[in-house]
């Protein structure tokens, strides 16, 4: 079977009448997306922003035509900017989202392996780990700086804390790459099921614990800490995650823009020795070393 997608240029401001109405008319599927290469960074919580060009995205069965579509919105007042349509022919879709995922190596030693593909080197550390709800598959820069740096940190009887640890992706790295334990917190309490299956997945479950942020030991600290969130929370943190990385601890953060990365030097130099800053993409790592006095 054939599928009708219709792709309708609109606004921030119609975009959502567009969802409801295209669902109304029986498509299956309707995804927004930006219309004119206008990232949306860090919005405040509670809020879901869209770009102010929205291009509004609906798959319907082929019954369907667009001129019937386009009728049926217009009657309701809803003229898009502009259209197009195309026909998708059938296919296994689950095996083609799959084909967009193979094996990533970060570093010298560790790789990502989807649940479905084989390791290219067996006697590597390999990390099991498959695309879920978008809390971090290794496939963002931000992710792959963190786990490139964990890659060329020696681990070996540290304990490290992933904070902000979504899918647990860098604890389990940590402790593949031979850290003792470690710690995974997020205030995300999805998150933290998420990790711990993807814990259990890899067999390192028993050496990974986790919280949510108020749950944390008031007395908490570690040899190594990698924060991979945003720059604001960043920020507002710095002191709490300072308190947490012992003296002569390693630290990495990241979900930087190379424009914010100023601003978070500036907030935890008063307690780290930093090095240059590694920039990936248009996203940077910033990490060092706490000070011991």
């Amino acid at each position: 079977m054939a599928w009708l997608q219709l792709h309708l240029a609109t606004t921030e401001q119609h975009a959502d009448a567009f969802q409801s109405a295209l669902e109304n008319l029986g498509a299956v599927a309707v995804t927004l997306t930006d219309g004119a290469d206008q990232p949306v960074f860090e919005p405040p919580p509670g809020t879901r922003p869209l770009w102010q060009n929205t291009v509004v995205s609906a798959l319907f069965e082929q019954e369907h035509t667009p001129e019937q579509i386009l009728n049926a919105l217009a009657a309701q007042g809803l003229e898009a900017q502009a259209s197009h349509h195309e026909t998708l022919e059938d296919q296994a879709w689950e095996r083609a989202w799959m084909d967009d995922f193979s094996p990533m190596q970060f570093g010298e030693r560790l790789w990502i392996i989807p649940s479905w593909s084989e390791a290219p080197d067996p006697a590597a550390v390999n990390l099991k780990l498959d695309p879920g709800l978008a809390f971090g598959t290794g496939t963002h820069e931000t992710t792959a700086l963190c786990l490139q740096w964990l890659d060329g940190t020696d681990l070996h009887n540290k304990t490290v804390l992933d904070f902000g640890c979504g899918s647990g992706v860098l604890a389990i790295a940590a402790l593949l790459l031979g850290a003792d334990d470690t710690t995974g917190t997020d205030i995300d309490p999805q998150a933290l099921i998420a990790s711990h299956d993807n814990a259990h997945n890899n067999g390192v479950a028993e050496s990974l614990t986790l919280f949510l942020p108020e749950q944390m030991p008031l007395d908490y600290q570690c040899d190594v800490l990698v924060a991979n969130i945003l720059a604001g929370p960043l920020v507002e943190l710095c002191e709490l995650l300072a308190g947490y990385c012992r003296p002569g601890g390693k630290l990495a953060l990241s979900g930087i823009l190379s424009e914010q990365a100023d601003s978070v030097r500036t907030a935890y130099e008063p307690w780290f020795e930093l090095n240059p800053i590694t920039q990936q993409g248009d996203w940077v790592r910033i990490d060092g070393i706490r000070r011991t006095v």
